[in-house]
């Protein structure tokens, strides 16, 4: 059950504003979970030579990390009926250049806020803007939510 009282939800309040910070690290540790070990997530080489200018987050590290506070800010993921994305610029991590591979390099800054309320029923539609530097990294980025 939801801890979100949605009869105070008002459309343009944010929610949320997050920066998640990814590094190199972070990109390893999820192709371990997921299994997905392309390289265009770990060479740079490899990165270029198919034209990208450097290694790329993978796209559903980027979803998982922004969905996660607005789950956190839900009180329960199971709120979460709905949740959609487009990919419209690659993440850029490029290799710490001091430090351990661990050291953050770039990160992912978002920002929730309610795009639509219906209390009657108990739900809400939430927007989210995600940049990483000046690029939107994530476009039309929406999670529906219900009490």
């Amino acid at each position: 059950m939801s801890a979100i009282d949605f009869s105070t939800l008002t459309i343009g309040d944010t929610v949320v504003e997050s920066e998640i910070p990814l590094s190199r690290a972070s990109l390893v540790d999820y192709a371990a979970a997921s299994g997905d070990h392309n390289p265009i997530h770990w060479n740079e080489r490899f990165a270029r030579e198919v034209g990208l200018d450097d290694v790329i987050a993978h796209g559903m590290l980027s979803m998982a990390a922004v969905i996660a506070p607005v789950a956190e800010w839900l009180g329960d993921p199971g709120a979460i009926v709905d949740y959609r994305t487009r990919f419209s610029a690659p993440v850029v991590v490029p290799d710490a250049e001091t430090g351990s591979p661990a050291t953050p390099t770039t990160s992912l800054k978002l920002t929730a806020t309610v795009g639509g309320v219906d209390p009657a029923v108990g739900t809400a539609r939430i927007d989210i803007t995600v940049k990483s530097g000046a690029a939107d990294v994530l476009s039309r980025t929406q999670v529906r939510i219900s009490a």
